[in-house]
């Protein structure tokens, strides 16, 4: 019912920078939190920020100063931007999103994710 499609990851160099997209599409009623998830190798999926639709953000610690969220709510698309990434950035980039949908008539609260963008980081 939500379809988000990232873009933007690839492959940098220590101290680069990287713009991640989430795209979403669908029977959108209502976007609500949007957020930016990771997932290195053999490591548990673990948050790195959200964005409300209002526009009040949350970063895990390891992230603070260096990446930002934004989001454009016409367009339900979702940013991450990333700068002096380091190795230990490197990981799947999954994008999230709280969303209400239409479904049956009835308005349904759901959440989605995508299907992840690889980001790694190294020399």
């Amino acid at each position: 019912q939500v379809q988000l499609v990232e873009s933007g990851g690839g492959l940098v160099q220590p101290g680069g920078s990287l713009r991640l997209s989430c795209a979403a599409s669908g029977s959108i009623f209502r976007l609500n939190v949007m957020g930016w998830y990771r997932q290195a190798p053999e490591k548990q999926r673990e948050l790195v920020a959200t964005i409300t639709s209002g526009g009040i953000t949350n970063y895990a610690d390891f992230v603070l100063g260096r990446f930002t969220i934004s989001r454009d709510n016409a367009k339900n698309t979702v940013y991450l931007q990333m700068n002096s990434l380091k190795p230990e950035d490197t990981a799947v980039y999954y994008c999230n999103a709280e969303a209400v949908v239409y479904s049956r008539g009835y308005q349904v609260q759901g959440n989605y994710w995508g299907q992840g963008t690889q980001v790694t980081v190294s020399s």
